[in-house]
């Protein structure tokens, strides 16, 4: 939930795809796994269900109770503009599914350079290393660690189910309010933190 915020209808469909298996899961239980990979996810409520099936039903699912209903944070366009305005690059990294990730994308009118699903943590670190990435924004301590493994600057917001005191323990190099913050710390980073080598 950097750029967006679409938890709601992710808690919807993986309430939705557990209750398909049987399953009563209460809302409020799942709202802080969101940001997790789904694999990771269901075996919490439904262990003795293959993850794959219950993945298979919340993908469905998340095309017409999640795109749609996602709503876009505020600032978001705006940092996505501030890096093309430097001349930059923007990489967007999930734990989603590529073509969801693009579609979202796509709906709230976020032009991004390279789009990468399926990734968590380190896998989100390796990724962010093969393209040299000099900063990395997230909201969660598996993005802190992305940015970490990959030897970047760990720039984390607090719009997700973490909070900024996490963050911060998590090793972040930075800890924004919001993504709208985002611009004005960009243009003053420059020069003071080194690029990649």
């Amino acid at each position: 939930m950097t750029l967006v915020d679409s938890a709601d209808g992710i808690v919807e469909c993986i309430v939705y795809a557990c209750s398909l298996q049987g399953a009563t899961v209460d809302p409020a239980e799942v709202y802080p796994t969101v940001g997790w990979p789904l694999d990771h996810v269901f075996p919490r409520w439904v262990p003795e269900v293959d993850p794959e099936i219950l993945m298979a039903a919340y993908r469905e699912r998340y095309l017409t109770h999640v795109i749609p209903f996602t709503k876009v944070l505020p600032g978001a366009r705006e940092a996505i503009a501030a890096v093309h305005d430097l001349g930059g690059r923007v990489l967007v990294i999930s734990a989603k599914r590529g073509d969801h990730v693009e579609a979202v994308l796509a709906a709230g009118g976020m032009p991004a350079d390279l789009v990468v699903g399926s990734r968590f943590a380190e896998a989100k670190g390796a990724t962010l290393l093969e393209e040299g990435a000099w900063a990395y924004v997230g909201d969660h301590t598996g993005d802190v660690l992305a940015a970490r493994h990959a030897g970047a600057l760990a720039v984390a917001v607090p719009t997700g189910p973490t909070t900024a005191e996490e963050l911060w323990a998590a090793g972040a190099d930075v800890v924004l309010p919001g993504i709208e913050a985002f611009p004005d710390w960009l243009h003053q980073a420059l020069g003071r933190y080194p690029e990649p080598s």
